[in-house]
């Protein structure tokens, strides 16, 4: 009532017609109506949480196979170089990146640009064929036994 009374008092005592009330909600899209039509339908489909612990693997028995496949592993330091190699490099790659990526120009395009092309080149020379394929793994091989010293 206060509403109506401010707005005729801001019309100079000129009342606005009256909106119909059907015109202040919401109008209901078709997505809504057909969701309300078939909600007896869906309320058919009922699922209930099953009670059983159905994974078969408990976090004792996982922590119990990592170290045996750990205690079967023979020269472990190797291992351990190869795994902080891998984190070293990979912290090294995210700096790299995050550093050209703050760069204002148009060098992060450009990289996606290179990245895209020697991925492509990648895929075509060393994955797409059979004969490419065993040359990687060959090659590969070659440069673990390099690092290794067992070569």
């Amino acid at each position: 009532m206060a509403a109506t009374a401010y707005s005729v008092a801001l019309l100079g005592g000129a009342r606005l017609p009256a909106a119909p009330r059907s015109a202040l909600l919401p109008r209901r899209s078709a997505c809504q109506l057909r969701l309300q039509q078939d909600a007896p339908r869906l309320s058919l489909l009922r699922v209930k949480a099953a009670s059983e612990d159905t994974s078969s693997a408990s976090a004792d028995e996982l922590i119990e196979d990592l170290k045996a496949k750990w205690d079967a592993v023979e020269d472990k330091p190797t291992v351990l170089l190869y795994g902080g190699g891998a984190i070293v490099a990979l912290w090294l790659t995210s700096v790299v990146v995050g550093a050209i990526n703050a760069v204002p120009l148009q060098l992060p395009k450009i990289m996606e640009l290179v990245g895209l092309g020697y991925t492509g080149w990648f895929v075509y020379r060393y994955l797409l064929f059979k004969e490419s394929r065993k040359d990687l793994a060959s090659d590969i091989e070659t440069l673990k036994k390099k690092i290794t010293g067992t070569e």
